[in-house]
C-alpha cells in the first residue's frame, strides 16, 4: 500500500445480501405498521367489511341460487332479510330459554355457591371457611365504594354499544351490494390498475376470495357442530341453559384452538354450581373429547381444502391477532394469514407457468382490451359472463 493512500475495504457476499435484505425489511415492517396504524384508526369501518364479505360468503351462493326464478335484487332482499330473521330466531330462543329458567337458576346457583364452599373447605384445598365469606363482603364493599366508577363504566359501554350496532348495520349494508353486484365492483376495480398489474391482481383476488369462502363455510359448520354436540351433551347432563351455552360455543369456535376450550370452562363452571363436581369433571372431559374431534377430525376433512396452515402458524396468529386488536384480532388473524398465504402460492404458481406455457392466467384481463378469456368481466358492461358468479 503506497503512502497517503486509503486501505481497500472488502465487503463479503454474504453482508451485502444481508444488507440488501435488511433494508428491504425494514421498508416492508414500516409499511405494514403504517397500515395497521390506519386500520387501528378506522378498526369499526374494517370490522364492519370484514364482516359484510363474511355475511356476502355466506348468502351469495343462496342469492344466485334464488336469483335463478326471481329478479336479482329481489332474490338479496330475501335472502338477507330470512338470514337476519334466523339471527335473531336463534337470539328469541337464548332469551326464551333463560327467561324460563332464570328462578330455578337463581336457587340452584345460592345451593351450588354453598356446595362448593363445603367443597373447598374439605381436603385438599382445606380453605378458611371464613375466607369465601370474607371475599364477598369485600366485593360488595368495592361495588360500593366506587358506584361512581361503575356507573360512568356502565355509560361508556352503553356508547359501545350503539358503535357496535353502527358497524353492524354498516356490515349489513355493504353486504347488500356486495352479493347483489360484488362482481362488477372486482371488475371495475381491475380497470383502474395499470395493465401490468391486471393479471396477477385477477390471479390474486380469485385465490383470496376463494380461501376467505372456504374458510368462513368451513368455520361456521365446525362451529355449528360443535355447538350440537355441546348442546346435546349438557342437555343429557341436565346441565342449565344448555341452549344458551351452546350459542356460545358456537360464537367461540370461531377462534380456533383457544375458543371452544374456554366456552366449555364457562359451562364447566355452571355445572359445578349447579350438578356439582362429577358433572363438571364431565364437562371439563369434554373440552379434551371436542378438541380432538375438532382437530383431528372436523378441520382436516372440512377445511384442509380451503386453509393450509399449520397449527402453529394457527397458533401464533391467533395469540398475535389478540395482542394486536383483542377479541376482533383473535377472530380476523387465521383467516387474514390464510389469505395472504393463498394469494402468494397461487402468484408464485402463475410465475412459474407463464415462462413455460406463455399464456397468461386463465381469466385475466389482456393488456390490450381488458376482454377476460373464461368467467372475467367485459369492459362494456362490467359485469361477470357467468350469471351471479363472483370474480
Amino acid at each position: 500500500m503506497q503512502p497517503g493512500t486509503s486501505p481497500t475495504v472488502t465487503i463479503s457476499p454474504f453482508l451485502r445480501t444481508a444488507a440488501a435484505y435488511a433494508w428491504r425489511l425494514l421498508v416492508v415492517g414500516v409499511l405494514v405498521y403504517s397500515l395497521f396504524a390506519v386500520l387501528g384508526r378506522f378498526h369499526e369501518i374494517g370490522v364492519a367489511l370484514f364482516l359484510g364479505l363474511v355475511i356476502t360468503a355466506l348468502l351469495r351462493p343462496l342469492a344466485d341460487l334464488v336469483a335463478r326464478r326471481l329478479p336479482r335484487p329481489l332474490a338479496v332482499a330475501i335472502t338477507l332479510l330470512g338470514g337476519i330473521v334466523l339471527v335473531l330466531g336463534v337470539l328469541a330462543l337464548v332469551g326464551e330459554a333463560v327467561a324460563g329458567e332464570r328462578t330455578t337458576l337463581v336457587r340452584e346457583f345460592r345451593v351450588g355457591v354453598d356446595r362448593i364452599e363445603d367443597w373447598l373447605e374439605r381436603p385438599p384445598f382445606r380453605l378458611n371457611p371464613g375466607a369465601l365469606s370474607d371475599l364477598q363482603a369485600k366485593i360488595g364493599d368495592f361495588l360500593s365504594s366506587h358506584r361512581s366508577t361503575l356507573v360512568s363504566t356502565a355509560v361508556s359501554g352503553a356508547h359501545q354499544v350503539v358503535a357496535v350496532l353502527t358497524t353492524l348495520a354498516l356490515a349489513v349494508f355493504s353486504s347488500v351490494f356486495f352479493i347483489h353486484s360484488g362482481d362488477r365492483q372486482w371488475a371495475w376495480f381491475q380497470q383502474q390498475l395499470p395493465g401490468s398489474v391486471r393479471e396477477r391482481v385477477s390471479v390474486g383476488g380469485r385465490a383470496a376470495w376463494r380461501t376467505f369462502t372456504g374458510y368462513t363455510h368451513g368455520i361456521v359448520l365446525v362451529a355449528a357442530v360443535n355447538a350440537v354436540l355441546v348442546g346435546i351433551a349438557l342437555w343429557l347432563l341436565g346441565v342449565p341453559l344448555a341452549v344458551p351455552l351452546a350459542l356460545l360455543e358456537f360464537v367461540a369456535a370461531f377462534v380456533p384452538l383457544i375458543g371452544s376450550p374456554i366456552a366449555l370452562a364457562v359451562a364447566a363452571v355452571v355445572a359445578l354450581a349447579s350438578q356439582g363436581p362429577l358433572v363438571a369433571a364431565i364437562v371439563v372431559g369434554l373440552i379434551v373429547v371436542i378438541g380432538q374431534i375438532e382437530g383431528h377430525l372436523l378441520h382436516p376433512l372440512v377445511m384442509s381444502w380451503a386453509v393450509r396452515l399449520h397449527p402453529l402458524v394457527v397458533a401464533i396468529a391467533v395469540i398475535a391477532g389478540s395482542i394486536a386488536a383483542g377479541i376482533v384480532g383473535a377472530v380476523v388473524a387465521v383467516p387474514l394469514v390464510s389469505v395472504v398465504w393463498s394469494v402468494y402460492t397461487a402468484l408464485r404458481d402463475a410465475r412459474a407457468a407463464t415462462p413455460e406455457t406463455g399464456a397468461t392466467p386463465e381469466t385475466g384481463a389482456t393488456p390490450e382490451t381488458g376482454a377476460t378469456t373464461e368467467g372475467g368481466s367485459t369492459p362494456e358492461g362490467g359485469g361477470s359472463t357467468t350469471e351471479g358468479g363472483a370474480t
